[in-house]
């Protein structure tokens, strides 16, 4: 075994390391315990084990113990509960790829370091093996009514902004709009989820595109409820349609394996070119029919 111990700098590399096999311990086994799978669960289980036997090793050379950080088990508990096993499973196996490269370049020979390295390696083929998470079966009904929710709805308050220029006018005919749209786009999605003949549930794939759809529209309109400047309420709306377009695309980039800077870049340049021509044609029919309101 390596003299490491008397080294103050070493010993400090060692104890974040063991801090960070106590803390995916924990994290891995409150995940496990959200999924009702039994294989996914089980998996799990032992990944957590795993987790624990190199905090063991770490501690032959420390030997002290460390306390985990209770506030990142959580944040990863909490992910699991709210956005899925999957997606919470692949943010964290993206830092557990950091901290790999970070094992391999740690200053000082240690003889269990491939072994440990060699586990990780499992853990991510076993992860992805686990990835079979109802909701992420419907992730395309979910992206056709966020998509179309920004793209029309960015388009049309902006067209209404200049064409109308009244807040609660804007809010009322966006709503309207917005909620028998909701309703004919989860009734166009579940009429194609039944002719395709697919793995997914028609309705379930429906009910994820019109609420989707609806939530969106809300968000969209919300600065025009709250704020009395058409204009500065289209502002904010243009921004939280860059959030939501920002928060989604990680989300999938994250679960699906995908990547995130192209694909939010085009959504946000459709959403935000639409809005643009919309704006320039709602200046066109204001100017044209003369309308006042």
């Amino acid at each position: 075994m390596p003299e490491i111990t008397t080294d103050q700098k070493n010993i400090a590399i060692l104890l974040a390391l063991q801090k960070g096999e106590i803390t995916e311990h924990l994290i891995y086994t409150k995940i496990a315990a959200t999924t009702s799978d039994e294989h996914n669960r089980t998996v799990l289980t032992k990944i957590a084990s795993d987790e624990l036997d190199h905090y063991g090793i770490w501690k032959r050379y420390t030997k002290r113990d460390v306390q985990p950080d209770v506030l990142r088990v959580w944040f990863y508990y909490v992910l699991a509960r709210l956005l899925g096993l999957t997606f919470a499973i692949k943010l964290l196996e993206g830092v557990e790829k950091k901290a790999q490269s970070f094992d391999r370049d740690i200053p000082f020979t240690i003889p269990e370091i491939a072994g440990i390295l060699k586990n990780e390696e499992i853990h991510e083929r076993e992860l992805i093996a686990l990835i079979d998470e109802d909701r992420l079966k419907y992730v395309g009904s979910v992206v056709l009514g966020l998509n179309d929710a920004l793209v029309e709805f960015t388009g049309t308050l902006a067209g209404l902004t200049f064409a109308i220029q009244n807040t609660q006018i804007i809010a009322v005919v966006g709503l309207v709009m917005g909620v028998a749209a909701s309703l004919s786009m989860g009734a166009s999605e579940y009429l194609s989820q039944r002719s395709d003949g697919g793995p997914t549930d028609p309705f379930k794939a429906s009910v994820y595109t019109g609420i989707t759809y609806i939530v969106t529209v809300a968000l969209l309109i919300l600065p025009f409820l709250l704020l009395s400047s058409p204009f500065i309420a289209l502002m904010f709306t243009l921004l939280a349609a860059i959030l939501v377009i920002l928060v989604f695309t990680f989300y999938v980039s994250v679960a699906k394996d995908l990547p995130f800077y192209r694909r939010f870049a085009e959504m946000a340049a459709i959403s935000l070119g639409i809005a643009a021509i919309s704006f320039v044609i709602g200046v066109a029919i204001r100017t044209v029919l003369n309308v006042n309101i």
